[in-house]
């Protein structure tokens, strides 16, 4: 029963540091463009010919 003492309060701490990485990667705008990484790598080719051009 003891072991609850440390438990809970570990997990709190846990919990409220994921939260607050969280919401530091939405006000950084980490989220904003989903699609454009996925893109930049099939893509990335043919860019840098159009512009070594």
């Amino acid at each position: 029963m003891t072991v609850l003492l440390f438990l809970i309060p570990i997990t709190l701490l846990l919990s409220l540091g994921g939260l607050i990485a969280f919401m530091w990667c939405v006000k950084n705008k980490q989220y904003d463009d989903l699609d454009g990484a996925s893109n930049r790598i099939l893509f990335e080719d043919k860019i840098n010919e159009k512009t070594k051009k």
